[in-house]
């Protein structure tokens, strides 16, 4: 799937939203995805979990054992993709600030797992959620995430392989440009800043 037929499926999901956000990493934009509304059709999820397996080289596609994500932007992705490779998905959760398995999930010690995320930014969901994956025996040997926002400049410790990457700038709090101060601010993120 080119970058350009990615970007038609967040078009046609009216997810590729224009304002000013607060991201989850607590930074500024103009610009936000809301993979929730890409991932709302099924098909939809279907099809960019695909291409997003593809990604994924052979020799590390062999090893995975466990999908696992973060919820709440990782969960339909993460399920997606674990059935595109066949393999069982299961996700994190935060009742209490940081990442635990619930719900029954567990990892078995060693067990290689493929994280997935909808977006990346800084990094900082997926390297606490893969520190909770070490916590718990595992061991992450990979991550796909639907959007790098990071520039290429992310560096989760393990191979990173998103299907798209996409720079709008973001700024720090202290750093908003006046034309972006004047925009009500939306925080549409799963994350406290």
């Amino acid at each position: 799937m080119s970058d350009e037929e990615v970007l038609a499926e967040f078009r046609a999901a009216e997810a590729l939203l224009e304002g000013h956000f607060v991201l989850s990493s607590g930074r500024h934009s103009a610009n936000y995805l809301q993979c929730a509304r890409v991932l709302m059709d099924p098909e939809r999820a279907g099809r960019l979990a695909m291409a997003l397996s593809r990604k994924i080289p052979r020799e590390i596609r062999g090893e995975i054992q466990k999908v696992v994500s973060p919820a709440m932007g990782g969960l339909i992705i993460g399920h997606e993709m674990g059935r595109a490779l066949g393999k069982e998905a299961i996700f994190l959760e935060r009742p209490t600030g940081t990442f635990e398995l619930r719900r029954g999930f567990g990892i078995e010690p060693g067990e290689k797992c493929l994280m997935v995320e909808d977006v990346v930014t800084t990094g900082l969901s997926s390297r606490e959620a893969i520190a909770a994956v070490a916590a718990a025996g595992g061991e992450v040997i990979a991550e796909v995430a639907l959007v790098d926002r990071s520039a290429g400049e992310v560096d989760l410790g393990v191979p990173f392989f998103p299907l798209i990457e996409l720079t709008f700038p973001t700024y720090a709090e202290d750093e908003v440009p006046a034309e972006l101060a004047a925009v009500p601010v939306t925080k549409p993120g799963s994350r406290k800043a």
